[in-house]
């Protein structure tokens, strides 16, 4: 237990860290912007004095890193050089070095400045500021929290172990009785439309974890059982209870939904590191405890923001809160159920988080 949530820890602190990075390495990576008609950067870019493989812009031109060179040494000397030809040398990257009065005369024709050059005390300062960002880069790099190797496999084992039991396509759920949905009461369509409509402020799910959202389940939500959880197609008569389901029309199909979303859960646990080592009795308290949980946890990776909605698939596997009243759930219990589902939602957690949080769910000391 104290391995996952040590592992939740890391992973949360080591993405705070990513934006602030991320800005760090495009600020040193950024230079200044090409002047008006950059060449093309699929083409090579050559040097404007000699034809050499250009390196950049260097004071105002497009040149190699022997043409800056020169260029920056013969302004710093004033240099004044005397062609010994007749003065119109075609400088190349072979003869750059006979004629430097032809090759500076070349250097000042396309565009090279002599205020472009940093005096030594620009150089100095500049050399100083890229050391100080460089220390400041590996000071963040050694502050952010990195996962053990131990860490990372329970991280990896979980997220494979939540792969193979969620199926994002839901096929199964054709495997389901049917859903028969019915026209909603006024009452219940006027309570559905309030939690749509209402403010859901972020203050509503800061704190989700701590809130009743999970309590409010009845202790009878809880199957007893795990083996056989789909409801009966035939009413025991020789049951004293005599209860109308006509109201009841979606109550087979999320009974089956359940059903298959608690042998899922319990497949979930059974790949949790450590989890099948506990005794029988154990497992069985864990998952009978935090089975209906999970399942919320998991939902919420279906649930949509834009409408309220869990989003399975195809419009018949697309549940309203309607839907779930049709079941026999009140509209007490569900406000909270919604507003949980809303402030998860806007968490917007990794997938590396949400598998963390459902096998802490799962191996919670509490249970």
């Amino acid at each position: 237990m104290s391995q996952l949530q040590s592992s939740w820890e890391m992973h949360q602190q080591s993405m705070a860290y990513l934006p602030d990075t991320d800005l760090e390495t495009m600020a040193a990576s950024t230079s200044l912007p090409d002047p008006p008609g950059e060449f093309d950067r699929n083409v090579p870019r050559i040097c404007g004095v000699c034809g050499d493989r250009a390196t950049g812009f260097h004071f105002n031109a497009m040149t190699c890193e022997g043409c800056k060179g020169f260029f920056r040494r013969s302004m710093k000397r004033k240099a004044m050089f005397t062609c010994p030809f007749n003065g119109d040398c075609k400088i190349t990257k072979d003869n750059r070095r006979h004629c430097q009065a032809c090759r500076l005369k070349r250097c000042v024709d396309i565009g090279m400045m002599k205020e472009f050059i940093l005096t030594d005390e620009e150089v100095q300062r500049k050399r100083e500021m890229i050391l100080k960002r460089k220390e400041e880069e590996a000071l963040k790099e050694s502050l952010k929290p990195k996962l053990s190797e131990e860490q990372q496999k329970v991280i990896d084992t979980l997220l494979d172990a939540h792969r193979k039991t969620y199926d994002p396509t839901y096929a199964e759920f054709t495997k389901f009785r049917p859903p028969v949905r019915s026209k909603p009461s006024n009452r219940v369509a006027a309570r559905s439309s309030s939690i749509l409509t209402q403010d859901l402020s972020s203050e509503d799910s800061t704190d989700i974890f701590g809130s009743d959202a999970f309590s409010a389940f009845p202790e009878s939500v809880e199957p007893p059982m795990f083996s056989n959880l789909v409801l009966s197609e035939e009413n025991d008569e020789s049951s004293s209870m005599n209860i109308d389901f006509s109201h009841l029309s979606m109550l087979p199909h999320l009974a089956d939904l359940v059903s298959y979303s608690i042998q899922k859960v319990i497949g979930f646990a059974k790949m949790i590191p450590g989890f099948r080592d506990l005794a029988a009795e154990d497992q069985i308290a864990l998952l009978k405890s935090s089975a209906i949980e999970v399942i919320m946890l998991r939902s919420n990776q279906s649930f949509t923001l834009e409408d309220m909605t869990w989003t399975c698939g195809s419009n018949d596997f697309k549940y309203r809160i309607s839907d779930v009243t049709q079941a026999g759930h009140s509209m007490d219990l569900l406000e909270p159920l919604v507003k949980f589902q809303v402030g998860l939602k806007k968490l917007n957690l990794h997938e590396e988080e949400h598998v963390l949080l459902m096998a802490i769910c799962i191996l919670s000391p509490g249970r």
